[in-house]
Formats: structure tokens, C-alpha cells, sequence
């Protein structure tokens, strides 16, 4: 079986508006709905279960219905923390999920994220025990020696941008939350799955990503999302 948990557990401080940023209306929709039906339509997804901030999983229900969701199982309460928020997900499936059944971890507010995307993160994590979805950087990274100069350059072909969907197997990774936990490692700031598994000592394994697939988490973002909504391919380009 194949489950997403999807992350809609934080309060969208940076969005300076009065509801929580997942259930921001675009086009009429509430943003959380997006992401949901991409999962929802994917032919590989069995199950998904949404990590949803306290006070809103009634109205999360009601829009499931509302928009015929009905892969959504399970709704579960966030944390503090987007790292707190993903352990509470993976550990609600306990009694739910089998061992080698593959796990999806992906941000409620990741709305254009495509099925290729999911489809080539589910192979990856089928072949190597995981999948993480990573684009190279165009751009040039320093690592900054303060707020106003560098300290030095860090070359393009060694970084990856990584981005969610991460594709895990379930045995592996409540193991690793569990550990993490105990053990207190990858679990503070703004820590993720993916960043937990390097600090135990695993090697991740790239998915395809997509520049399309943004994480809308400042009022700019709403802007370049609802352009990419609205965007058609030009027919000449390869």
C-alpha cells in the first residue's frame, strides 16, 4: 500500500492572514483541496491521511466531502513543529500500515506538485528504501559568513534543492522517528524527514522534481500560484 501523509499542521505565521495558509480560497478553492486532489487521482495512491492544525479538521472533513476525496482516511493532529507534525502522522499509521508499505510525506501548501513527480518518487523509494524529491540549483549557493558577506561558494553540481514528496518505507522510517526522538537528533528547528535521516546516517536517493512544484508560504507565492494555475504550454516548445 502506498500513503501519503499530507502536512497541513502549521498556522501560516509568514502569510499574515486570518486562517491558516493551507485553507486559503484561490479560484474559490481552498489550497489544501489542490494537493489533495493531486493525490486523490493518482492511480498508485491508496490511502492518504492529512496532518491537520487543531480546530480545523471538521472543516477539512466538510471540503474532503465536499470535493469528493475520498482516499482521505485518516486526519491527525500537528505539532509545534513541522518535524513534530510528520511524527505524528508516521505514528498514527502504526496500527494501519504494514512494514514495507511506502510512505509519502508532502506539504499541504505544495499544490502544483504533478504525478510524475509522485510516480518516479514511489519507483525510487521501491529500488533504493527511498525517494526524495530534488531539483539541481541554477542559481549560485554561498554559505554566508554573516548577515552581509560570504564565507565561500559552495560549486552547483554538488548541491541539490529538495523538495517534498519524500517516499519512504513505513518499517524504516517509524523506526527512525522513534530513534530520532530518543535519542534527540533531527528533530529541532527546522528540521524534515529528509534532514532527520542524513543525521542518522542514511543516504538519500533523488526523485525528479519540478520547479512548478513551490511551497506557498508568503502572499508573493498566492501570486506565482495562481499564474502557474492559469498557465498553458506554448505548443512549439520541446
Amino acid at each position: 500500500m502506498n500513503v501519503a501523509i499530507i502536512i497541513a499542521g502549521g498556522s501560516g505565521q509568514r502569510m499574515h492572514q486570518d486562517i491558516p495558509k493551507q485553507f486559503l480560497h484561490v479560484d474559490n478553492k481552498p489550497i489544501i483541496i489542490y494537493t489533495l486532489q493531486v493525490f486523490q487521482r493518482h492511480p498508485d495512491i491508496d490511502a492518504i491521511e492529512v496532518v491537520c492544525i487543531d480546530g480545523w479538521h471538521q472543516v477539512l472533513k466538510a471540503y474532503a466531502e465536499q470535493y469528493g476525496i475520498d482516499k482521505l482516511k485518516w486526519i491527525t493532529s500537528g505539532g509545534d513543529s513541522a518535524q513534530e507534525s510528520i511524527r505524528n502522522g508516521v505514528y498514527n499509521l502504526r496500527d494501519k500500515c504494514s512494514a514495507d508499505d511506502i510512505i509519502l510525506i508532502h506539504d499541504g501548501i505544495r499544490p502544483m506538485v504533478d504525478e510524475t513527480v509522485i510516480s518516479d518518487c514511489i519507483e525510487k523509494c521501491k529500488r533504493y528504501g527511498n525517494g526524495v524529491t530534488a531539483l539541481p540549483h541554477n542559481e549560485h549557493v554561498f554559505e554566508a559568513k554573516d548577515d552581509i558577506s560570504t564565507a565561500q561558494y559552495i560549486p552547483r553540481d554538488k548541491t541539490r534543492c529538495v523538495q517534498t514528496p519524500q517516499a519512504y518505507g513505513y518499517s524504516k522510517l517509524l523506526a527512525a522517528y522513534e530513534e530520532a526522538y530518543r535519542r534527540e537528533i533531527g528533530i529541532y528547528g527546522a528540521c524534515y524527514a529528509n534532514t532527520m535521516m542524513v543525521d542518522l546516517g542514511e543516504t538519500l536517493y533523488f526523485a525528479v522534481g519540478s520547479y512548478k512544484n513551490i511551497k506557498i508560504t508568503t502572499p508573493d507565492d498566492i501570486e506565482l500560484f495562481k499564474a502557474l494555475l492559469h498557465s498553458k504550454k506554448d505548443t512549439w516548445l520541446k
